[in-house]
């Protein structure tokens, strides 16, 4: 389980960057505030998930 959460979080952590530099590229502030709230949600599982790993054993 912990390894498609971490999964997830890669996909939504790159989709984010993409929607970002797309947005920036276009000048489309809508589309890279998203980019940016879909990377930062991609960053909080991350940390999560690290946080679990560290309180396993």
């Amino acid at each position: 389980m912990a390894k498609d959460e971490k999964a997830k979080a890669k996909v939504e952590q790159a989709k984010g960057k993409a929607k970002e530099t797309t947005g920036r590229a276009v000048g489309n502030e809508g589309l890279a505030a998203k980019g940016r709230a879909e990377k930062a949600k991609g960053d909080i599982r991350q940390a999560k998930e690290k946080t679990k790993d560290a309180f396993k054993d």
